[in-house]
């Protein structure tokens, strides 16, 4: 029970913000829209460095100096899995007109729907890995800093969705689609969250390359599109403060929970 309580927290924090839309009449205002992608990219980069990197060197620390390796080696496939994804899925960021990825007949809606899942598999990621690691009994990763995670992203997928969500709606899609939408762009969370712990036995031995795996797809997520939607002009300190916010939070979270 612990267990699918954990893994299903980020996907309601994803249904919740897209629930915004059933309420909302306007569009979120740009001030408030880079404030909430600051935050975000706060709490997946404090994430990824206390709940992930971190505990992948404190597992590793049997190697000697080369107690790094399985972190650098995860973090770069993770970079280098998001990068492959991003240049294959068709996906269209929210304020812009030039989609990504290979060329495909695809409505607009659908690909922001698809811009935001790609993000959203690798939280999912995280999740999993973590809990897997929590389950297995045979690591520094505690039930409760397993849950501070979870609880993180699933603060930074309330705005998440809403970001999603809102604009869908500004784009013609009615109130009930809009917030389907913004559901069915985080059932992907869950999804590789359970597959991940369903394949814990067979993956602990490279927990650490895992969790690092995690962290760099994050941070692939937040350097290459969070924090440049978030600093667009004018007004980019906002986006910081946000940040901060973000970062602050999630620290705590994993800090005093972990």
């Amino acid at each position: 029970m612990n267990l699918l309580f954990g893994v299903f927290l980020p996907f309601a924090g994803t249904c919740a913000g897209a629930a915004c839309v059933l309420f909302v009449k306007d569009k979120i205002h740009p001030g408030v829209q880079k404030a909430l992608l600051g935050f975000a990219s706060g709490v997946m980069v404090a994430a990824s460095v206390w709940s992930l990197l971190i505990p992948s060197m404190d597992m590793a620390e049997g190697l000697g100096r080369l107690a790094f390796f399985p972190a650098a080696a995860g973090f770069l496939l993770g970079v280098l899995f998001l990068l492959v994804l991003d240049g294959l899925v068709p996906h269209l960021h929210i304020n812009e007109d030039q989609p990504e990825g290979l060329k495909a007949s695809l409505a607009r809606t659908t690909m922001l729907v698809l811009a935001v899942t790609l993000h959203n598999i690798p939280e999912g990621m995280a999740v999993g890995v973590v809990f897997a690691g929590a389950l297995a009994g045979e690591t520094d990763i505690t039930l409760m800093g397993a849950f501070a995670l979870s609880i993180g992203i699933a603060i930074q997928n309330f705005p998440e969705g809403a970001i999603i969500s809102l604009p869908l709606k500004s784009e013609g899609a009615g109130k009930g689609k809009a917030f389907f939408y913004g559901v069915m762009s985080g059932i992907v969370e869950p999804a590789s969250a359970l597959l991940t712990v369903a394949l814990s036995a067979y993956i602990t031995a490279v927990l650490p390359v895992l969790l690092a795996f995690a962290a760099g797809a994050m941070i692939y997520v937040v350097v290459e599109e969070l924090i440049p939607e978030a600093s667009q002009s004018p007004h980019s300190n906002i986006g910081t403060i946000g940040f901060a916010a973000g970062f602050t939070v999630m620290m705590i979270l994993d800090v005093a929970l972990g």
